[in-house]
């Protein structure tokens, strides 16, 4: 730990990563008393870092992004300690304390989805829950009182100073206390008479301004043929946005800062946050309600997928899994759901010496031998982009008739229609901010403002979201768990990294526990983040990472290297980033890129970012299809 604490050039996420690491490896080879004090001692430094942050940040500062990462790897590792303890027989680490006789609890109403090791509730509110909790949060705002509201305020002030004086009267002073009272009651029906004749005149002005809004709302709306009801509605919350302009004046000033500055990107996205932010202005009203919405559709699903004897496994699982596959809560942990087992063992491959794992790019198995001489990595990569329910059949081979009447895929079919509603919710907050701010309607503040919505959008509903990917990828997660436990220890050229792209010195300062181990912790991160765009990102800067390795480790081989030439190309790429998942030991990355595949953004498909998740998906697609018997013979 002195050691990754002193290294200034590397944060200390990464630091902390790697401890995480390394008590995750001990965790996973059987040597669990070791594993417990790493992940004490990741605790540790990860609070001592955060200490000092504490103490070196001024009054006023916000808190970085890195900090809420580390305190979420702080509380893994804490899980995982306690797990680890657990094995070891120290499950009670406080002082004994007398047991008391059992209690019968009653039974709650909550469902169980996927529950942990020790048959833990759900972790996942239900979805009645959820919206008191946005709710709460909508409401949270101070509000103006009415002027019967005010009045009756005054009333209660009047009443207690009267009862005050009545108690200091002697009983003999009658004719005091009926003056008093008397009194008091005219100044309580003067108050009262006043605040109506307010209230009467305060609710005709709003009616009157109610109507002027909405006269204003329908010329923007105003169309030659009938309005559908998503116009409708539409047209009913811009004069709400209109009403609510009329009461506040921080979006006036907005605006004209978007007017002074058109291209300043920076202005977008603090605008967007803080109208975000601000519970009672229409458009994040209509964020709670559309994030109710999708969490209502997606709990069912949850819940139905967890019922007993949904996602049973056959007697000959082995029970392999991927480093750090613990099942853990899928809201607290770095693995949202358990990782399911693989159903039945993969084929065996030919025996004899010749038993070595395919190139990347080649189809793994005993029918296309011919195929593993092959040097380009990328001529097979349909076969492992294919569907599971299509690899594995020759181009003239139907399909596997199914029962007429009956769905093979009820819980796709589910997500499928979420996925639209999520795309339709998304859009309808992006026009109406467009509605509501007409300096964003430029390409660049489009994306930009999108991108802001899409953060707090999903951030509630990302762990939920991603259960349900996991449900649905749980058979192609499994293979890849089982191929991460078996090639842990594999040296990189197992599964095709060249010589010239690996360091001269393993052993040298600097070089990490293994080869590209920095690009494994980058993409570590991604499972740590809640929004599409900054996973996409995680992705990104592993790339870029594994080729700066890769640089560095080529140049550190050859004496010169052409200018304008990469030390890497194309088809090292592959079998790199194979290496670097399989460090990664998270085989929830398969959910994890289907899900980003649907919500990223087509402008970024088509760029660096497409390239690179594509990349990624086609590494798994390759570690999934790794041959299970060549590394023990």
């Amino acid at each position: 730990m002195a050691a990754a604490a002193g290294d200034g050039s590397v944060k200390p996420l990464q630091c902390a990563m790697k401890l995480a690491n390394g008590a995750i490896e001990l965790d996973t080879g059987n040597r669990p008393r070791e594993a417990y004090t790493e992940y004490l001692r990741s605790i540790h430094y990860i609070s001592q870092v955060l200490l000092e942050e504490v103490e070196a940040t001024k009054a006023g500062e916000t808190v970085t992004s890195d900090t809420s990462k580390m305190l979420k790897l702080a509380e893994q590792c804490l899980e995982r300690a306690q797990s680890t303890a657990a094995k070891l027989g120290k499950t009670c680490l406080r002082p004994a304390m007398p047991v008391a006789a059992p209690v019968p609890s009653p039974a709650s109403r909550h469902r169980r989805v996927y529950s942990d090791e020790g048959g833990k509730l759900s972790p996942f509110l239900p979805p009645e829950i959820f919206q008191k909790l946005q709710v709460v949060e909508s409401q949270s705002s101070k509000k103006e009182l009415t002027p019967l509201e005010e009045a009756s305020l005054q009333n209660q002030k009047l009443k207690a100073a009267y009862e005050a004086r009545m108690a200091r009267l002697d009983p003999s002073q009658a004719m005091q206390k009926t003056s008093l009272t008397l009194s008091l009651q005219r100044q309580m029906m003067e108050n009262l008479v006043i605040a109506k004749a307010r209230e009467d005149t305060l609710q005709r002005k709003m009616e009157e301004r109610r109507l002027r809004l909405q006269e204003a709302a329908n010329k923007r709306f105003c169309s030659q043929v009938a309005l559908t009801p998503e116009e409708r509605e539409q047209r009913a919350l811009y004069a709400a946005i209109l009403e609510y302009e009329q009461d506040h004046d921080w979006p006036k000033h907005w605006k004209a800062k978007l007017k002074r500055s058109p291209g300043d990107l920076s202005l977008v996205t603090s605008l967007v946050s803080h109208l975000l932010s601000v519970p009672d202005h229409p458009i994040s009203q209509l964020l709670k309600k559309l994030q109710c919405a999708v969490y209502r559709a997606l709990y069912p699903i949850v819940s139905k997928g967890a019922a007993p004897g949904c996602c049973s496994l056959p007697p000959d699982a082995d029970g392999l899994l991927a480093p750090g596959s613990r099942r853990l809560r899928p809201s607290q942990s770095l693995y949202c759901m358990p990782s399911p087992l693989e159903p039945s063992p993969a084929p065996r491959p030919p025996e004899g010496p010749c038993a070595s794992p395919p190139r990347p790019g080649s189809p793994a198995g005993p029918s296309s031998p011919q195929l593993l001489g092959k040097d380009s990595s990328f001529e097979d990569l349909e076969q492992f982009l294919a569907p599971p329910e299509r690899r594995g059949r020759g181009p003239g081979e139907r399909p596997e008739p199914q029962t007429p009447g009956v769905r093979k895929e009820p819980m796709l079919e589910q997500l499928k229609g979420t996925v639209q509603d999520i795309h339709d919710a998304i859009d309808r907050l992006l026009s109406l901010t467009l509605l509501a701010f007409e300096g964003l309607n430029t390409a660049a503040s489009k994306d930009r403002c999108l991108a802001c919505i899409e953060e707090p959008f999903f951030s509630p509903l990302w762990p939920l979201l991603l259960a349900v990917y996991r449900s649905v990828h749980r058979l192609r997660e499994a293979a890849l768990s089982r191929s991460m436990e078996l090639y842990r220890n594999a040296p990189p050229a197992a599964v095709g990294v060249p010589t010239r792209l690996l360091p001269q010195d393993p052993e040298a300062a600097g070089a990490g526990p293994y080869p590209y181990c920095a690009a494994a912790q980058e993409l570590g991160l991604l499972v740590l983040e809640s929004c599409p765009q900054k996973k996409l990102e995680c992705i990104v800067r592993a790339l870029r990472v594994i080729c700066a390795c890769a640089e560095d480790y080529y140049r550190a081989r050859e004496t010169a290297l052409q200018p304008g030439i990469a030390a890497i190309g194309a088809d090292d790429l592959l079998p790199i980033l194979s290496f670097v998942a399989l460090k990664s030991g998270l085989p929830q990355l398969v959910s994890e890129c289907a899900a980003l595949e649907e919500f990223i953004h087509e402008r970024y498909l088509i760029g660096e970012e497409g390239y690179c998740l594509t990349s990624l998906q086609s590494a798994l697609s390759y570690v999934e299809l790794l041959p299970r018997r060549a590394l023990g013979k």
